[in-house]
């Protein structure tokens, strides 16, 4: 089933956008709590099997948006309406077999270490958690799902 997770979007007038326009694209959406960063993607989505996970020890509180699911059309359509409404949102994924079972909070870490890297800007030094392993691309840089 397409969801989309919300995170930290605590500007009203920024949240209304994306939430009218998940609307017209009939996306079901939830707002992650900052307690919940430290559950598994797939517990937020109410996946079937996905343990519970443990309250974040330090939240993030940058915005960011997580689509599971979601049909091309769809996608494309959140991706360009944000886009058209000038909603930047430069912290997006998509779930993949490879991150459902990261924490938010680490896939915040990933997504941020690889804006940093696109972007040729440097990220405050954050780590991976040590129990999982990096999956590693032909450049033997970390791999990380999403867009």
């Amino acid at each position: 089933m397409a969801r989309v997770l919300l995170y930290n979007f605590r500007n009203e007038a920024r949240r209304k956008k994306v939430k009218a326009l998940l609307f017209r694209l009939a996306l079901p959406s939830r707002e992650v709590e900052p307690e919940e960063q430290g559950y598994p993607l797939g517990t937020l989505l109410g996946e079937p099997g996905e343990m519970p996970g443990e309250a974040a020890d330090e939240p993030f509180t940058e915005e960011m948006l997580v689509m599971h699911g979601l049909a091309p059309r769809q996608f494309h359509g959140l991706v360009d309406g944000l886009r058209q409404q000038g909603v930047i949102v430069p912290l997006k994924a998509v779930v993949t077999p490879h991150n459902i079972q990261w924490t938010s909070a680490r896939l915040h870490r990933e997504l941020r270490l690889e804006h940093a890297a696109m972007s040729g800007k440097n990220a405050a030094p954050v780590h991976a958690e040590p129990d999982a392993p990096k999956k590693e691309n032909e450049g033997g840089e970390p791999h990380v799902d999403s867009i």
